[in-house]
């Protein structure tokens, strides 16, 4: 979806997504058919039309919306087995914390596909709807759906616009997803992504980044699947991990002409990411799909070394010639991560993040000693494009590491965080409580045979008592050091 070009972008349009295109994927909506269920979609707020959208002008292309198609009925037909298609219970926030969620984007990826494959592995809706609710935009609707690809049943996604929009530039779009009642961590994960896909269209066109122009339709498109991802992705709070993409062939219509696939925009959202080719003249990457994918994963591979416990299907648009047009999203646990634990006692947590404040770092270290985290800190590191940021780091039991992945997770902008195996050497420990003039204070002795005693009178108990008393603190330590020696 939007991709924004300047282009007019894109039309996508609606209707003119059928662009011909073949797009695919993504959209597909209609062919996925999603009808079904329709009471289920209800939601209103709607669909992903989107992805397409990309505003680029590929309008044309149509992503495949064909929403037309979609009428909601989307093909039912082709389903006709029965809009009652059984689903797994929903996953709770912070499921995927300390696990792996690979997309296999076997077929390409869309923002449509995305968010109907998360919400087919498990996701609630409403993680979907409140984001999108938190927008200062209104007009469309939500529709999730059901399709048959090659007999697997997949859930489809659309946005339904029902209203005019306003053009939108990515600085607009940016400052709004800035200003908007979203969770933080919501906020900023959208905010990466659609400068992502910002930055592409701006290097394509060869404009500045906030003159980057969105269509009316395709900036809807685009903002309801990448701020419904961002939410998606953080309320699940698992690693991200990509497959190689695929990449079609040929050429699509657009406002300005006949662009070639893929499109210009979803190759500059890729850069370091591996793509194949494929002989098939369809758009199976979306500029959108592009910029989502290329932010989230962590990595990416054929298939990583991990057990999987939920599958999601999302379906594409349209019935591709050689494949089942879909995105397999899967969520599982690395695998032998048991074993690996093997000896060791605690785990260290640590996540890089380069759009955090001093003070939300702060609070993120004292929701990880909350969460049980027997130590918590941050380094200042440089990353990419020399941008300063910070390493948050936690050190945990081993049965409390989950618990404090997810704190990691919720409390900071991080999409993904390592789990270090660590064996712990400690020494055996006892706490005392001595009498000094200043009152009861507890000490801390460490023994065992590694030389002499380590003393430590605790701070807080300390501090407490020369406030009390009006004395220098350290007079206090030094006095409860005397008591413990004595």
């Amino acid at each position: 979806m939007g991709h924004g070009h300047d282009h007019d972008p894109h039309a996508h349009g609606h209707g003119d997504r059928g662009h011909a295109h073949d797009h695919g994927h993504a959209h597909d909506h209609g062919d996925h058919g999603h009808a079904h269920d329709h009471g289920d979609h209800g939601h209103a707020h709607g669909h992903d039309h989107g992805d397409h959208a990309h505003g680029h002008d590929h309008g044309d292309h149509a992503h495949g919306h064909d929403h037309g198609d979609h009428a909601h009925g989307h093909d039912h037909g082709d389903h006709a087995h029965g809009h009652d298609h059984p689903r797994a219970p929903l996953l709770e926030e912070g499921a995927g914390a300390g696990k792996i969620l690979f997309f296999d984007a076997f077929s390409g990826v869309a923002g449509d596909m995305t968010i109907a494959a998360l919400l087919d592995l498990g996701v609630p809706l409403l993680v979907i709807e409140r984001a999108v609710a938190a927008l200062p935009i209104d007009g469309f609707h939500l529709h999730r759906g059901h399709a048959h690809r090659s007999g697997i049943v997949a859930t489809s996604f659309d946005v339904h616009v029902e209203a005019p929009q306003p053009e939108r530039t990515y600085g607009s779009i940016d400052a709004m997803l800035a200003e908007a009642p979203l969770d933080p961590p919501v906020a900023a994960l959208a905010r990466r992504i659609f400068r992502r896909l910002g930055e592409a269209e701006a290097s394509v066109h060869r404009i500045r980044l906030e003159d980057v122009h969105f269509h009316e339709v395709g900036a809807v498109d685009a903002i309801v699947d990448i701020v419904g991802t961002a939410a998606a992705i953080v309320h699940l709070g698992a690693e991200v991990v990509g497959s190689p993409l695929p990449m079609g062939r040929g050429f699509v219509k657009a406002r300005h002409g006949i662009l070639p696939l893929p499109p210009p925009a979803a190759v500059a959202c890729l850069r370091g990411v591996p793509t194949y080719g494929v002989d098939l003249d369809a758009e199976l990457v979306t500029p959108t799909g592009a910029a989502i994918v290329a932010t989230l994963a962590s990595r990416f591979e054929r298939w990583p070394t991990f057990a999987p416990e939920r599958i999601g299907f999302g379906a594409g648009q349209r019935e591709l010639p050689d494949r089942p047009n879909l995105l397999r999203v899967v969520l599982g646990t690395r695998s032998g991560s048991e074993e690996d634990l093997g000896s060791a006692s605690h785990v260290v947590l640590e996540a890089n993040v380069d759009d955090l404040t001093g003070e939300v770092a702060g609070h993120a270290i004292e929701a990880l000693f909350a969460a049980g985290a027997l130590d918590a800190w941050a380094v200042p590191i440089t990353m990419k494009k020399g941008r300063p940021a910070l390493t948050i780091a936690a050190l945990a039991a081993v049965p409390q590491a989950d618990a404090v992945a997810t704190a990691l997770l919720r409390e900071t902008t991080s999409i993904g965080l390592r789990r270090i195996p660590v064996a712990r050497t400690e020494r055996p420990r006892r706490i005392t409580t001595v009498r000094t003039p200043y009152g009861a204070i507890r000490v801390k002795i460490s023994e065992g045979p590694f030389g002499p005693p380590q003393i430590k009178p605790e701070f807080d108990d300390c501090a407490a008592a020369a406030r009390t008393h009006g004395v220098p603190v350290r007079e206090v330590v030094s006095s409860a050091l005397s008591a413990a020696k004595g």
